[in-house]
C-alpha cells in the first residue's frame, strides 16, 4: 500500500512541475476593491488547494483522534474483561446442614422448679 501511495504523490508532483513550468506569469488578484495582489499563477494554485485542503485535514484528524480513544477505550475494557475470567477462583465452602433434633417434651415443659 505504501508503494502505491508514493506512486501517487510521485504523479502529482510531476504533474504540478508541468503546470508550473507552463503556466508561469503573474496573475492580478483582486482583494477587495482599491487593493490588488500580484502573484504568479502557480503558486495561487497550490495556495488555494492548500487552503481547501486544510478543513478536511483537520477533520480527518479529529475523527482519527475520536476513534483512537474508542479503541483505547475498547482494549482496556478487554484487558480488565480477560483479568477477571483468568483470576483463580477461590473454592467455596458449603456448611453441612445442621440436623435439629426436635425438642423433647420434658425440655419443654421442664418440672423442675430451681
Amino acid at each position: 500500500m505504501g508503494i502505491l501511495r508514493t506512486i501517487i504523490w510521485v504523479v502529482l508532483a510531476v504533474a504540478l512541475a508541468i503546470f508550473s513550468a507552463a503556466n508561469w506569469e503573474v496573475v492580478v488578484i483582486k482583494i477587495w476593491p482599491g487593493q490588488e495582489a500580484e502573484a504568479k499563477l502557480p503558486v495561487l494554485v497550490i495556495v488555494s488547494f492548500l487552503l481547501g485542503m486544510l478543513p478536511m485535514w483537520i477533520a480527518l484528524r479529529t475523527s482519527r483522534w475520536s476513534l483512537k480513544r474508542r479503541l483505547d477505550s475498547s482494549e482496556r475494557q478487554l484487558a480488565d474483561m480477560r483479568a477477571l475470567a483468568n483470576r483463580p477462583v477461590e473454592p467455596v465452602i458449603v456448611p453441612t446442614p445442621v440436623r435439629d433434633v426436635p425438642p423433647t417434651p420434658d425440655d419443654l415443659f421442664s418440672t423442675d422448679k430451681s
